[in-house]
This record gives C-alpha cells, sequence and structure tokens, in this order.
C-alpha cells in the first residue's frame, strides 16, 4: 500500500499550483480577448465570443478556489471540512465540468482548429486560448481521479469522504 500521506502533501501544492499558473494565463488570454470583442465587435462568431466570456468565468473560479484550498491545506492539511476529500471531490468535479464545457466548446466553434494562414483575427490568441483550457481540463482530470482514489483508501480506513485529504 502506497504512503498515500508523503505524496499528496508534497504533490498537493504543485498540483494547486499548477492550477494558479495556468488559470491566470488563460485568464489573461481570454480577458483580453473579451475586452476586445466588447470594444471592437470583431468576433467570429457570437459562440466564440460567448465560449471566451466562459472561459473568463472559469478562469477566475480555477484561480480564486484553488488559492483557498492551497491556503488551508498549507495550513492545516488534515482538519476541517475544507481540507475534506468529499470538498475536494465537489471542487473538482465542478471544475472538471467547467475545462471540459469551456475547452469543447470553444473547440467547437473554432471547428477544431484555426488555420492562421487564413489571416483570422486573434487566431494566435484563440488556438493559445483552446490549448490551455484543454491543458487545464487534463490537470484537472488528473488531480479528480487521484482525490477519487484517494476517497477509496480513506473509505476503506473508516473516514469516509468527509475525513481528511492527509490522515
Amino acid at each position: 500500500m502506497p504512503d498515500w500521506d508523503t505524496h499528496i502533501r508534497r504533490g498537493h501544492p504543485v498540483l494547486f499550483g499548477t492550477f494558479i499558473f495556468f488559470s491566470i494565463i488563460e485568464l489573461a488570454i481570454s480577458g483580453w480577448l473579451t475586452h476586445r470583442y466588447n470594444s471592437r465587435h470583431d468576433f467570429l462568431s457570437t459562440s466564440v465570443r460567448n465560449d471566451v466570456a466562459f472561459l473568463v468565468f472559469a478562469s477566475v473560479w480555477t484561480l480564486v478556489f484553488s488559492i483557498v484550498y492551497l491556503a488551508l491545506f498549507l495550513r492545516a492539511p488534515g482538519f476541517g471540512i475544507a481540507t475534506s476529500v468529499l470538498s475536494h471531490l465537489v471542487f473538482l468535479f465542478v471544475t472538471w465540468v467547467f475545462w471540459l464545457s469551456g475547452a469543447a466548446a470553444l473547440t467547437a466553434a473554432l471547428g477544431g482548429r484555426l488555420n492562421c494562414s487564413h489571416h483570422f483575427v486573434y487566431c494566435g490568441q484563440l488556438n493559445a486560448l483552446e490549448a490551455f483550457a484543454w491543458i487545464i481540463w487534463v490537470i484537472s482530470t488528473f488531480a479528480l481521479v487521484v482525490v477519487f482514489l484517494r476517497a477509496i483508501t480513506a473509505s476503506r480506513r473508516g473516514d469516509g469522504a468527509k475525513g481528511p485529504l492527509v490522515g
């Protein structure tokens, strides 16, 4: 049986720091594009405009809650409902749904990938936005699987889902 506590104590700050880092990048790109779309009205379609605006929301959601979860974990990793397995599962599942929805919607609106040789407006930024959205989705998938496995071991240990992420 692996020593989950050591891996989680080391990995949690790295994972949530990665969430914070990529969310800032995604927020910068999507916020800039949303500002340009609102001021110039030069978006490819209303679907692209709306998907970019949703990614602003998903970025802020991920950024704020990742900072909160990281701070609470660093303060008291084994105590409180905020550092419980259930709390992490709920946050990560909602985040996973947001990023899957946003990345898939933007991908569909862009037709899979923009070919920048056709000189679309903001082509490079839209490609980067799409790529970072999928990257954050992959990271959230990994985190969700790890916390789900941790929930199984916590359940077998007798703590249940309301038990601490780290014992």
